[in-house]
């Protein structure tokens, strides 16, 4: 078996470029991968990881116990390994400057959602972490701006999640094809198990909260119905399944094929999804595995964003099923 580790290495030959940052960015996140398993696998254990904080987040939302851990294990792994120049995470309002030597002059920033669906934990449901790499635009030696993270998906160098489920895997990309390893807890390392991940061009899985149906816009409502309607050419009926987490419904149908759709709403007019930390490195892996990534009508990877917490609805899956959604989505107008 190939490790995560010795994966890394082999690929920087891919990037003559670059000087390595990237793949001790990447190392930081496999030691994030690790912590991050390990207590979740104790929760059950222990009243100090699951439950709510008592906090609220930027959005106004309570934030879960095991967020704040996810949040912290995340930023200081990076701070301690200098490689970045700033963070930026859902669960804090601003972005972090790393400001020392190393930080100023380092070339890169991440931003992430440190837990994906962390209300499942709770209830032992998969949930996942997010990360999204870009290459800073403002001059090496100076503390990283807002400029620096404001930037659109299609500049992204690496992005990746990592699900804690059945077993707890890393899936990434660099731009250059999907690849997922799969945590061997007995030797402490990740494993190539999935290689070149192609994601189907059609499927027959849905993902979408149907508690919501009221409230989603009518091309969203045809296609929820389309996906209904019982026709044997098409092999519909369609599946619905829908766990909750962006990253583990994703995660299935990266794999299985199918699509996942979060629209907007009478109650979440711009949808709910965030742009920088889950609609655009979710768009790069769709894209580099052979899918597709719209908020309905526009490519995710080109949307320009204008602040760090905006949001976004989003239809992400097999190319076929996406494109049938926008065609629905155009239809209504």
């Amino acid at each position: 078996m190939k490790t995560l580790g010795q994966f890394i290495v082999e690929k920087q030959a891919d990037y003559p470029q670059a000087k390595g940052e990237l793949s001790g960015i990447l190392a930081s996140i496999r030691l994030v991968a690790k912590v991050v398993h390990r207590d979740i696998n104790r929760a059950g254990l222990t009243n100090n990881i699951i439950g709510v904080s008592g906090v609220e987040n930027v959005q106004g939302e309570v934030q879960q116990k095991l967020d704040l851990f996810a949040h912290n294990t995340m930023k200081d792994a990076l701070i301690s390994r200098e490689e970045v120049a700033g963070f930026a995470s859902e669960e804090e309002e601003l972005f972090v400057a790393f400001d020392t030597e190393r930080g100023r002059n380092a070339k890169y920033v991440i931003l992430t959602d440190p837990l994906d669906g962390s209300s499942n934990i709770d209830v032992n449901v998969a949930v996942g972490t997010i990360f999204s790499i870009y290459r800073r635009v403002t001059p090496l030696g100076t503390c990283v701006t807002m400029e620096d993270f404001l930037q659109p998906g299609n500049r992204q160098v690496a992005a990746g999640y990592i699900v804690y489920g059945s077993s707890t895997m890393l899936v990434y990309t660099t731009g250059n094809g999907v690849n997922g390893f799969t945590y061997d807890p007995s030797l402490g390392v990740f494993c190539l198990s999935h290689e070149n991940i192609r994601i189907p061009e059609d499927g027959s899985i849905y993902s979408i909260n149907e508690g919501q149906y009221l409230k989603f816009p009518q091309g969203v409502k045809k296609y929820i119905k389309y996906c209904q309607e019982d026709d044997a050419t098409t092999c519909r009926p369609y599946t619905s399944r829908y766990i909750g987490s962006l990253v583990s419904d994703f995660h299935r149908n990266l794999l299985k094929g199918g699509i996942y759709i979060y629209p907007s709403a009478t109650n979440y007019p711009n949808g709910k999804l965030r742009l920088l930390y889950e609609g655009n490195p979710m768009a790069f892996l769709a894209e580099q595995a052979g899918g597709k990534a719209t908020d309905g009508f526009t490519r995710i990877l080109d949307i320009q964003p204008t602040e760090l917490h905006e949001r976004v609805p989003l239809f992400i899956g097999s190319l076929k099923m996406v494109e049938k959604a926008e065609s629905f989505m155009a239809e209504q107008g």
